[in-house]
């Protein structure tokens, strides 16, 4: 794997864990695609750190489990308005 790479898959893994953010919000923060960010995180980050892979995945388990309560409670605020 190009070191590039490999640099952009640790950075977004330690953002992912140092502010809990969805896979969403770090594609946004590093103006890259979600389906990317979803790819370094679940299948490249295993190769390269298993440590660090096993601390996002705790997070990215979290964000899923929570998603549907994140879900309702936008639609709440939207027919609020």
């Amino acid at each position: 794997m190009w070191d590039y790479i490999a640099d952009r898959v640790i950075k977004e893994g330690e953002y992912i864990i140092e502010t809990g953010y969805t896979v969403r919000a770090a594609a946004a923060h590093f103006g890259i695609s979600k389906s990317t960010v979803h790819k370094d995180v679940t299948e490249r980050l295993k190769s390269i750190d298993l440590e660090l892979f096993e601390r996002v995945r705790e997070v990215l388990d979290k964000n899923l489990s929570e998603r549907h309560i994140r879900g309702g409670m936008a639609t709440r605020k939207k027919f609020k308005r």
